[in-house]
């Protein structure tokens, strides 16, 4: 069984749903989600918010809160979680925001830096894993399991 089946599988018999906010994942997250037959039943939406123009679009994130902060960021990624977990029929919603690479770092925010926020109910929680440079690919992929994961743990309540 894979981490989505098995998060699917927790949050039916939990009676959750789950939607997604994703910049650096562009989508990986949701297609993890949907791949298995009957995801229907737990994943509402997700949001694409690639760029900080529909990370405000689509999600509220103020944009004040992007120039001061940046779009990665502990409060960009609470404010996504946030703001899909508002725009959708979800008890849960996760959001990742993060600097995949190659390049494009800094030395306060290098690559591999990646942001992740849960938003249900009782409020919203946000944590940083640094998967360092890997590469793009390694980054993303260890973004989508970890955010399954976090996703995971909460509607296993």
């Amino acid at each position: 069984m894979t981490a989505a089946e098995a998060l699917l599988e927790r949050a039916r018999a939990a009676g959750a749903t789950i939607a997604t906010a994703e910049s650096c994942t562009a989508g990986m997250v949701s297609a993890a989600l949907t791949d298995p037959a009957g995801a229907s039943a737990v994943f509402d939406r997700g949001f694409v918010t690639y760029s900080n123009a529909a990370k405000t679009d689509l999600l509220g994130v103020p944009q004040a809160l992007l120039e001061a902060h940046g779009a990665v960021s502990e409060a960009v990624a609470r404010a996504m979680a946030e703001g899909a977990l508002a725009r959708s029929a979800a008890s849960h919603a996760v959001a990742v925001t993060g600097i995949a690479g190659p390049g494009g770092g800094t030395e306060e925010k290098p690559e591999g830096l990646v942001w992740f926020a849960l938003a249900e109910a009782g409020g919203t929680d946000a944590e940083c894993v640094e998967f360092g440079a890997r590469g793009r690919d390694e980054v993303r992929r260890g973004s989508v399991a970890h955010a399954l994961a976090i996703l995971t743990r909460a509607v296993a309540g």
